[in-house]
């Protein structure tokens, strides 16, 4: 497999992320969820694509993640495997697919990896689920955490509510993450964290945090990819837009209108004349 230019191109596998954690190098990871902006974010040289569950939230127009289904899931990520040559492609476990037993989460995770043929998958919670992690580890399904703010609990959290603030909670995080990594998972992305706990957290694990609203020192940092690049209407406080793409495509569909009803296209040389 090479690029453009015929050099090869070295896909991105978790004992990488844990090696640019040991030299200092920090990870990049957005989420994805169909092969035209995976292929564009894997050309830009991104190392990590999330098929994030927040596809409910950010594509589908729901207005939480709760009511995303496995078989989208699959759906979605099969779009994103499809597309890429060198990230690493993560899918999240929807919630109701996984919370019951480690066998349940071990049978969504196998249908990720086998229908939507995902490399690792990432689901919510600390020590309540280091059972499902060490049981998908253990039979070859690499496991990303998440810890923190975690949305498929966002009823029960009361909303989204920065987690870990106080020296009570601050030590229950903590905890989590180091019983996510004892269990086996090759990183733990860190939401809506202050940045003094997320800073300690980092220092105390040995596999990478990708952080979201978590300061600078994580490991890595993880962005929906409609607030990234300024698609959607409102972005969260922890998201910077890169771009404004919203504004992008309503110019080009209003000049594409006004073309249309003026006769300006399609022109000769866009008609077929034989």
């Amino acid at each position: 497999m090479n690029d453009s230019s015929g050099t090869p191109v070295r896909r991105v596998r978790v004992h990488h992320l844990r090696q640019a954690k040991e030299r200092g190098e920090r990870i990049t990871m957005l989420t994805a969820y169909d092969a035209p902006t995976a292929r564009i974010f894997d050309d830009a040289g991104t190392d990590v694509l999330l098929v994030g569950d927040s596809v409910g939230d950010n594509m589908l127009g729901q207005s939480t993640t709760i009511p995303v289904t496995v078989d989208q899931m699959v759906h979605h990520t099969r779009a994103v495997v499809s597309a890429v040559r060198r990230a690493l492609v993560v899918a999240d476990l929807p919630f109701g697919s996984y919370e019951a037993s480690a066998q349940q989460a071990h049978a969504t995770a196998v249908r990720l990896m086998k229908e939507g043929g995902a490399h690792a998958v990432k689901f919510e919670g600390g020590r309540r689920v280091a059972d499902h992690v060490h049981l998908l580890t253990s039979t070859g399904i690499p496991v990303m955490g998440h810890v923190g703010f975690t949305p498929q609990s966002e009823n029960v959290l009361g909303g989204k509510r920065v987690q870990g603030r106080g020296d009570d909670a601050a030590q229950r995080l903590t905890e989590d993450a180091l019983a996510l990594q004892d269990a086996g998972a090759f990183a733990v992305v860190l939401e809506m964290v202050p940045a003094p706990v997320a800073a300690r957290v980092t220092e105390v694990l040995a596999i990478p945090t990708i952080g979201i609203g978590a300061g600078r020192e994580c490991d890595g940092q993880v962005l929906v990819w409609t607030d990234m690049a300024g698609l959607s209407d409102w972005s969260p406080r922890f998201a910077q837009r890169y771009a404004e793409l919203g504004t992008v495509l309503g110019a080009a569909a209003q000049a594409y209108n006004e073309d249309v009803r003026s006769r300006a296209f399609p022109t000769e040389a866009h008609s077929f004349t034989e």
